[in-house]
């Protein structure tokens, strides 16, 4: 089968490469999946590069997450039919197969185009349990940076369904308007001298007891000093490229706690009934309509470097896929 590897760990757009390799075979509750459209995340990006907090053995092919129809059936495993149509993470998903555990696969309803089910379960799910690792609750504030984000902006979407407020912080003026017509409301350019006060007339001076941050470097200072008193900031990511900046005054005087947070180790320990519900919370919001998860452009397998040098570009309208 066709695959997209890297023999070393680099820039992803230089280091991966095409290659015909053995046609995988799943293990006992495995299913192979023939590759419809495969994500590009930025982990992924991350991963092939080498700086993620998974080091693949070499050669590896890259990927983590995909769509396309159930291929073959590993022992044991009935809930499942070959043809059927399938969303799942699993390793190796920039290839014409891959091999996903049938327990973490999603069962696709027709509402959900293969573009939105590309991209259904990694981003969508952090925010949906970012949700809960904040305890948000109706009535309750939070703060996110980066909120032109994927997570960000489905996290935005889900907390105004269940009136969780959100003041979602972004780096360009432009970008205020473009979540606006996305209907993600509170959104505030930190470009401008006085968007602390902002956000202080959003919030009605309401404490704000959580916030996201998917930034880092002097980012996180600003979000504890616009945070009530015993807050939690949630490290989600690093676009900088630099760590948290944390004046200790924060952590001492003010109560602030500091968690980092990642869906690849709270996923396979969360109850199953907890995952399919949620799971089935966002299948119903992208099916009327309410959450949408935007792509930026669809390149075929072959072209993986090309792919992957759009991906890393900081400013996209959406996610990046590849046809397997």
């Amino acid at each position: 089968m066709l695959s997209a590897i890297h023999e070393t760990f680099g820039d992803p757009s230089k280091v991966l490469k095409m290659e015909e390799r053995p046609l995988p075979e799943p293990g006992p509750g495995e299913i192979r999946i023939r590759t419809g459209l495969a994500a590009i995340h930025n982990h992924d990006l991350l991963t092939v590069a080498g700086t993620y907090g998974y080091k693949p053995p070499l050669p590896a092919i890259g990927g983590s997450e995909a769509m396309g129809v159930v291929d073959a059936l590993g022992e044991g495993v009935s809930e499942f039919q070959v043809g059927q149509r399938v969303a799942a993470s699993g390793r190796g998903t920039w290839a014409q197969f891959y091999i996903a555990k049938a327990a973490g696969a999603v069962p696709l309803p027709n509402a959900i185009a293969d573009e939105t089910a590309a991209q259904l379960i990694a981003m969508p799910m952090s925010a949906m349990f970012l949700l809960d690792f904040v305890n948000a609750h109706p009535g309750s504030w939070l703060v996110q940076n980066a909120a032109t984000g994927a997570v960000a902006k489905v996290l935005a979407k889900v907390a105004q369904k269940r009136g969780v407020n959100v003041v979602n912080l972004v780096r360009r003026d432009e970008a205020v308007a473009e979540l606006e017509a996305l209907g993600i409301k509170n959104a505030v350019s930190t470009a401008g001298e006085n968007w602390k006060a902002q956000v202080a007339d959003i919030t009605g001076g309401a404490p704000i007891h959580a916030a996201i941050d998917g930034v880092g470097g002097p980012g996180a200072a600003d979000l504890c000093a616009i945070c009530g008193p015993g807050a939690t900031i949630v490290s989600f990511g690093l676009m900088s490229g630099k760590p948290m900046e944390i004046p200790p005054a924060q952590l001492i005087f003010r109560d602030i706690t500091v968690k980092g947070f990642w869906l690849a180790k709270l996923l396979p320990e969360a109850p199953k009934e907890k995952v399919a519900a949620l799971m089935g919370e966002l299948i119903g919001l992208i099916a009327s309509g309410d959450v949408t998860l935007q792509v930026d452009g669809i390149y075929d397998l072959a072209d993986i470097a090309k792919a992957a040098e759009a991906a890393g570009k900081g400013k996209r309208e959406g996610k990046v896929l590849v046809r397997g």
